[in-house]
């Protein structure tokens, strides 16, 4: 873990992956949470509360060894991913929630990342000593994730077109270079993957299915309407498993292969989950919507 390529390329590739999410963000994207108050509120509060606890208690049921445990807990404390967006299109989720929800949390995450990450190591590894990201490295958080975002949102507040032109190579490059990176650590490991595959899978897959439950059923349960809902469910339950396995990799936060596992696995299974529960969500939706129709027929 110690090659240039991943000593400098992480760090890169990161940077470049929320650089790229602040040339998608404006201050009307912050300014939308006050339009669906109470959907945002639920939202942010399962996200950044409740799946932490659960992600806990799961990890605790499937018995994870420490490293898979603290990388599971690293996994939960992971803001959503942009890939949420896409399914909430697909799938006629309110669009505009979860890109606000995506900026708010990608923010919290820089707070409330270091602090889950640390009390799972220090209760899992017994030592937080032995993994680089404690708080006195929280500056480094700050340095690698949040200042990018600053910086492209200044970049599109400014220079819109530059901005456009700008984000699907930005976009294309962090691809580029995190795959090269993931790709020679997984190489690294290629004899253990078919192991951490069958340590962690069903762990991830139960902790995926309970976040998209999650992420829809309370806000449903608090009376949220089904678009917003939708919304909520995709971007709870589509975590963004990129951040997780590059801090997880990265020698200035965690510097674990291991640890980026979950977020692996995790990142492979939600593209099946989510499609799944989008076309559930509908279907069932779409039923009781007609339900009425077929009761008059009758």
């Amino acid at each position: 873990m110690d090659s240039a390529l991943t000593l400098i390329g992480l760090p890169v590739a990161l940077g470049i992956i929320m650089l790229g999410l602040g040339l998608g963000l404006t201050t009307g994207d912050f300014r939308r949470v006050a339009r669906h108050p109470k959907a945002a509120v639920i939202a942010l509060g399962c996200q950044v509360l409740l799946l932490p606890a659960l992600c806990f208690g799961l990890v605790l049921a499937f018995d994870l060894p420490p490293e898979l445990a603290v990388g599971m807990m690293l996994l939960a404390a992971s803001p959503g991913g942009t890939t949420a967006n896409l399914y909430s299109h697909l799938f006629g989720g309110h669009v505009a929630l979860n890109i606000t929800l995506t900026a708010i949390n990608s923010v919290l995450a820089v707070f409330t990342l270091p602090i889950v990450v640390n009390l799972s190591a220090a209760y899992f590894l017994g030592d937080a000593r032995s993994i680089g990201l404690q708080f006195d490295k929280v500056l480094q958080v700050f340095a690698i994730v949040l200042v990018p975002v600053v910086v492209g949102m200044l970049v599109r507040a400014r220079w819109a077109r530059v901005a456009e032109r700008l984000d699907r190579p930005v976009r294309v490059l962090s691809v580029v270079v995190l795959v090269a990176v993931i790709a020679g650590a997984v190489l690294g490991e290629r004899e253990n993957l078919a192991d951490y595959f069958v340590s962690v899978g069903l762990a991830v897959l139960a902790f995926n299915l309970l976040s998209l439950g999650i992420g829809y059923g309370v806000p449903r349960l608090a009376g949220v309407e089904r678009s917003a809902a939708k919304a909520a469910g995709f971007e709870i339950g589509i975590h963004n498993s990129t951040l997780a396995i590059t801090v997880a990799l990265s020698p200035a936060l965690l510097d674990s292969t291991r640890m980026a596992i979950p977020g692996a696995v995790y990142g492979i299974v939600m593209f099946f989950t989510a499609a799944a529960f989008g076309y559930l969500v509908n279907r069932v939706g779409s039923g009781r919507d007609a339900a009425p129709d077929g009761a008059a027929r009758t």
